[in-house]
């Protein structure tokens, strides 16, 4: 019998693991409803509301990102502060510096940036303009990623912030 390096039988495998990626763009949402940084608090929370969303990119005409505004922001740093809302620009309460995703990554790696900066929705970006926004019950509701979504879960709703 002729000598084969370890694992090399000359038989094709019984079992071969398979492992498929699926990239961010098959389960975004190519039109998420945005908003610029001009308008006010109030026109943010009506959209919210009339699209059912919890957040919104805040782009300018060009799509670019500048931002994430959520119905948390206009509670906590408009209506709690009380600020007018009509009259408060998103600019003023929208979380600048925020995680994004590119349409090419693994759905694997959007779960993992939702549990570190604990949000539940990433932008996707391309080339710096906005493509899309990828959420934890997109992900959810793919049935592809149970675990990791409900490890994410978990993560974003605890209280410790480790950055």
């Amino acid at each position: 019998m002729k000598d084969r390096p370890f694992g090399q039988t000359g038989h094709k495998p019984i079992f071969t693991e398979r492992v498929v990626f699926v990239q961010v763009k098959d389960l975004m949402n190519p039109s998420a409803v945005t908003v610029e940084p001009t308008s006010s608090a109030a026109l943010a929370a009506r959209l919210i509301s009339r699209h059912n969303v919890g957040a919104l990119p805040v782009c300018g005409a060009d799509r670019r990102l500048r931002g994430m505004v959520t119905d948390r922001d206009i509670v906590l740093r408009c209506i709690a502060a009380e600020e007018d809302p009509a009259q408060t620009p998103v600019r003023d309460i929208m979380t600048r510096s925020c995680a994004t995703v590119a349409p090419g990554d693994d759905c694997r790696e959007a779960t993992r940036l939702m549990s570190r900066h604990q949000v539940r929705r990433l932008p996707v970006v391309e080339g710096g303009r906005l493509v899309g926004v990828i959420s934890l019950s997109d992900l959810a509701r793919s049935g592809r990623f149970d675990m990791e979504a409900a490890q994410a879960l978990c993560e974003i709703s605890e209280n410790i912030i480790v950055r």
